[in-house]
């Protein structure tokens, strides 16, 4: 395995949910594969179940993840103070980042271009399910 990512927080009456509980392997850093599984993620959220909203939130202290964020093409929306215990005790504040329907589109082909142009750029342990993964973010459909 080489990461996960999970969709929860799923609220179909009101349209949203969120997406983390992220991690890679460190060899996989900076690689197509957290744009891969976000293409699949976000296709399934907006495409499959409709919705009109998504969130994802980080750390305060985690600046390599609200980096990834960002170049996502997610909008930083605010910082929830104190929000959290972490796993040594002190407490975190949670920015939040979100992604609405309406912006899916031009993200979506922001993603799958980054996608094609990392490719052939790295490999990292368990590169055999980049191909399924790639496979499954090509047929994502675009909606307009």
């Amino acid at each position: 395995m080489i990461g996960s990512t999970s969709l929860y927080e799923l609220d179909l009456d009101q349209g949203r949910a969120e997406i983390g509980a992220t991690w890679f392997d460190r060899s996989c850093w900076r690689g197509p594969y957290n744009a891969e599984s976000k293409l699949l993620l976000f296709g399934h959220a907006f495409d499959d179940l409709g919705l009109t909203g998504i969130a994802l939130r980080t750390d305060n202290l985690n600046e390599r993840s609200q980096q990834a964020l960002t170049r996502l093409g997610l909008i930083y929306e605010g910082t929830l103070r104190s929000h959290m215990v972490r796993q040594d005790g002190t407490r975190r504040d949670s920015l939040y980042y979100s992604l609405l329907t309406d912006e899916w589109p031009i993200v979506r082909d922001k993603l799958l271009t980054r996608i094609a142009a990392k490719a052939t750029a790295r490999t990292c342990p368990g590169d055999h399910v980049r191909s399924q993964m790639a496979t499954a973010a090509a047929a994502v459909p675009r909606k307009t």
